[in-house]
């Protein structure tokens, strides 16, 4: 059985009396540079809009807000000018690419009949308040730079995830898209979402996109999907993803999943743990704007452990650790 420990000073960070951050602040992005790990999270206000803010810690358990604005907020027009969430987060060189679900329309917007501003076509993503991939940049966390959605208009597409480094000379995406008329969230079990990778030479365009893992156990027969980005061990990429199932009551859970991929055939899942690894316990995770749910996001590694920063319930940031050989040693048992 793998122990991972939850920070006894969760949450992390919690919602605030600000206008940004009154419902939700949860589902961090994470990265670990100059003795710092950086985090990007979610937060909501009572409304529909989503921003993105910014916190850093010296230790990787005690965060400081960088600031009493958003980092990111939706865009005038285009996109994502209804909501930016869900962020992941990588180092490549000297820059962090953050990859993150939009809508172009906010629900309540859509609801009442409001049309997107800036639509190109009439792909469901600007007419049906479906999420679609996108990307921006930094070098400082001071200025953004938005590179684009970076997934299709035509059907909805979240969980955006990139390697931390090429593969083969490419970039490497994992994300749950699906082409249903409606939203994951209202899937059936026969129609579970899966994973998939797709690869790209320039970070914008992608091809050779294909499900690499489909749902397989009792734990996430709703849906599937990546969560954070993975880590290079030489074994192979640990990854966790998550998935949504139901308990004995009939309630959808949100649990962690883990697997390994193969270091040079990423499509290749080399192992795969038959039972999720975490589950909503503290009543953090039990309780909140969406009960029953532990969100991943964010891994970083600080010298031989790895730090897990998730959201729970919908509604906090929250960190666990695990030693990364126990976490390799776990899933390497069911390596076929």
């Amino acid at each position: 059985m793998l122990k991972i420990t939850r920070w006894d000073g969760n949450p992390i960070l919690a919602p605030r009396e600000t206008f940004w951050e009154k419902r939700q602040v949860r589902n961090p992005a994470a990265c670990y540079a100059d003795g710092k790990v950086y985090m990007v999270y979610s937060a909501r206000t009572v409304y529909n809009t989503i921003y993105l803010g910014l916190a850093v810690s010296e230790d990787g358990l005690h965060f400081a807000r960088a600031s009493d604005e958003p980092f990111m907020l939706p865009s005038e027009e285009g996109f994502d000018a209804g909501t930016l969430e869900d962020a992941r987060m990588v180092k490549i060189g000297d820059t962090f690419y953050i990859t993150y679900a939009a809508r172009a329309i906010g629900k309540e917007d859509y609801v009442n009949g409001a049309k997107a501003k800036g639509a190109t076509s009439d792909g469901v993503t600007w007419t049906r308040n479906f999420r679609r991939g996108g990307l921006a940049a930094t070098k400082d966390f001071k200025t953004v730079e938005r590179l684009g959605p970076i997934t299709r208009e035509d059907r909805y597409d979240c969980n955006i995830v990139l390697f931390p480094e090429k593969v083969n000379g490419r970039y490497v995406m994992l994300h749950r898209p699906t082409e249903y008329d409606v939203e994951p969230t209202d899937l059936v079990p026969e129609t579970p979402a899966c994973i998939w990778m797709a690869f790209s030479d320039d970070l914008i365009h992608w091809e050779e996109d294909q499900i690499i893992v489909r749902p397989q156990f009792d734990w996430e027969t709703m849906k599937i999907g990546p969560s954070t980005p993975p880590i290079k061990t030489a074994e192979g990429w640990l990854t966790l993803y998550h998935g949504a199932g139901y308990n004995d009551a009939g309630e959808r859970v949100y649990r962690v999943g883990l697997m390994l991929l193969d270091l040079n055939d990423p499509t290749r899942v080399l192992a795969r743990c038959p039972n999720y690894i975490m589950e909503p316990e503290t009543p953090y995770e039990l309780e909140g704007t969406v009960p029953r749910v532990v969100f991943p996001n964010g891994n970083v590694v600080i010298g031989d452990t790895v730090y897990i920063y998730y959201g729970g319930a919908d509604t906090v940031c929250a960190v666990a650790t695990v030693p990364l050989q126990d976490m390799l040693d776990h899933v390497m048992q069911y390596k076929g």
